[in-house]
């Protein structure tokens, strides 16, 4: 069976003569049953300014959506500090940027590894929920293997994030098991912090905003309301906007 190059991980090498002499990477982190698809045009415009980039395939991801009933969370966060020690091999400094549940990840990273991430950037992160269909995901997982996905979730016609067709209510559990950790910790997050919020979300509510925002002790942050785009901004109208305002604001905390 052929892989969609899409969805496969991506590395580039930094170009320090474009990033003012000093070699700077980027983490970039997709979300929950999505792919690398999400993100890629994001990860290559980085790329493109100089920027050294690791974007993992997370495991479960990228195969078939039963895969994702069989990992944990930690996993996740695993495969993504791998790729952050990747960067550091060669990079004085990285930031971080990720979608949905991929915010999630990011932010634990910044709770763990502190002054080694200088920024990140976050594009509707998912780290909580009023949905109440949650308070029944422990029962309902030994019941369903999954539900309706939730991909695509996208206002621009003909865009495509490959994510997968059903929801896993394992996978999705593991999503919830990995907030009661990052959550607490909120506070330990110093990091400058650049904030994309879709203004029509149909994945994840406004929750994850106040979660984040009220709890964090960055003083340098920011969040940008997206007028034009759904839940997966990085392939929607805003895409453009997502990718030069990022720029200015990498290229600021890591100076």
């Amino acid at each position: 069976m052929t892989t969609n190059p899409l969805l496969t991980a991506m590395s580039a090498p930094a170009r320090p003569e474009l990033t003012g002499g000093r070699p700077i990477g980027a983490l970039v982190l997709h979300g929950f049953s999505g792919s690398p698809a999400s993100m890629r045009p994001w990860a290559e415009d980085l790329a493109e300014r100089g920027y050294a980039v690791e974007m993992p395939l997370l495991p479960g991801h990228g195969t078939k959506w039963q895969d994702l009933n069989t990992v944990t969370w930690t996993q996740w966060y695993h495969e993504a500090s791998a790729a952050l020690d990747r960067l550091l091999e060669t990079c004085e400094t990285a930031v971080v940027c990720a979608l949905s549940m991929g915010g999630s990840v990011a932010l634990r990273l910044a709770e763990e590894r502190g002054s080694e991430i200088s920024g990140l950037v976050l594009v509707n992160p998912f780290v909580s929920s009023k949905r109440r269909e949650l308070l029944v995901l422990p029962v309902l997982k030994r019941i369903l293997p999954g539900l309706k996905g939730i991909t695509n979730d996208i206002k621009k016609p003909g865009m495509d994030e490959l994510g997968y067709p059903m929801l896993p209510l394992k996978g999705l559990a593991e999503v919830v098991a990995m907030w009661r950790v990052v959550v607490p910790d909120l506070p330990r997050v110093t990091q400058p912090l650049l904030y994309f919020r879709s203004r029509i979300d149909n994945v994840i509510d406004e929750s994850s905003s106040a979660t984040v925002l009220g709890a964090i002790s960055s003083t340098d942050v920011e969040e940008r309301l997206l007028e034009e785009s759904f839940h997966v901004a990085t392939l929607d109208h805003d895409a453009g906007r997502i990718l030069e305002e990022s720029a200015e604001f990498i290229a600021r905390v890591t100076s």
